[in-house]
């Protein structure tokens, strides 16, 4: 399970990065993977309101929003943003990448795509402020529902500190542990006792990114989806994207990754090979993982019809599969 950590306070090491980083460490502590983004660092345009997303399904600016964020979207299964309060709303580094989420809310509610993680993703909002005013985090815990909900992820709440203005303040809290240590519990429960398995295939392009998006589809609360490719391509086959798109399933911004990379700090209860044969079962820490053998035909290079066919087989095994899950 990744965690995915926007610091959106344009400050180096100050009080949001000090709330971040105590969230995500606890976090590590329940066995999750983190991430932290530094927001303030990236390349990220403001959004032109060109309206080329909602006509196109992708943001016509080339930048880290296309070449990193979104990607890290997709693969997140839980987004955390950290602010402090700039005129009662996210400084302008974070802001800008909330509004280019627009790119991801055209795909769900313009061309009626479907994100497979946005079934078990989830959302939480961290924030800090130096008054102590009753509406100061109004504005902000809005922006953040309609930004989680746009990233494919449901807003799954808060913690918000007032009167922290000087350097320290936060990690003298009072009641920061206690409260971090109750919100990740709450947060990563429900993730725990999912099996984990890994869909592999070669070049991780095709038919192993099929099965792990029908899986997260189909039972993300039961299975936490891991995918790979034993020599990764550069990009996903654009066909069976197109053809996952039929059926309502978004798997833009899915990136081909390594087996290894794929598995690091997890051990895979299930390895389910789509035909790459003894390539693909030299997992790492899978000596006591299940073995299946799908043996499919790669599609790549072949007639869009036979890659519908092998995305209509690849959803009927992940269907029998599921419902040979037990219940969690």
């Amino acid at each position: 399970m990744l965690i995915t950590g926007l610091q959106g306070s344009p400050r180096k090491k100050g009080n949001t990065d000090f709330l971040l980083s105590t969230f995500l460490q606890e976090a590590e502590n329940h066995g999750a993977k983190t991430h932290i983004v530094q927001v303030g660092r990236m390349d990220i345009a403001g959004c032109r309101g060109c309206a080329f997303c909602e006509k196109n399904g992708f943001c016509i600016i080339e930048d880290d929003m296309s070449r990193e964020i979104y990607p890290l979207f997709r693969k997140s299964e839980i987004i955390v943003a950290a602010t402090p309060m700039f005129f009662y709303n996210a400084p302008a580094q974070l802001k800008a990448l909330i509004d280019r989420s627009q790119a991801l809310w055209s795909r769900k509610y313009k061309f009626n795509l479907t994100d497979p993680g946005r079934k078990t993703r989830r959302g939480f909002l961290l924030a800090l402020g130096a008054t102590k005013g009753k509406n100061l985090f109004d504005g902000v815990r809005l922006t953040a529902k309609y930004f989680f909900d746009a990233a494919g992820a449901v807003f799954e709440g808060s913690l918000t500190y007032r009167q922290i203005e000087n350097p320290g303040d936060m990690e003298k809290h009072p009641d920061l542990i206690k409260d971090v240590k109750t919100k990740i519990s709450e947060l990563v429960s429900p993730f725990s006792n999912r099996k984990k398995i890994l869909f592999a295939c070669r070049e991780n392009a095709c038919r192993s990114q099929m099965a792990a998006a029908f899986a997260q589809t189909l039972a993300g609360d039961k299975i936490e989806v891991l995918c790979g490719g034993s020599n990764p391509a550069n990009k996903i086959n654009p066909e069976m994207a197109a053809v996952m798109e039929e059926k309502g399933i978004d798997l833009a911004y899915r990136a081909p990754e390594s087996i290894d990379l794929a598995v690091a700090g997890v051990k895979p209860d299930v390895i389910i090979s789509m035909g790459c044969g003894e390539e693909c079962r030299l997992v790492p820490g899978s000596d006591r993982a299940e073995i299946k053998e799908w043996d499919l035909p790669d599609p790549a290079g072949q007639s869009i019809d036979f890659m519908r066919n092998i995305r209509d087989e690849i959803k009927k095994r992940v269907t029998n599969l599921v419902a040979g899950l037990p219940l969690i």
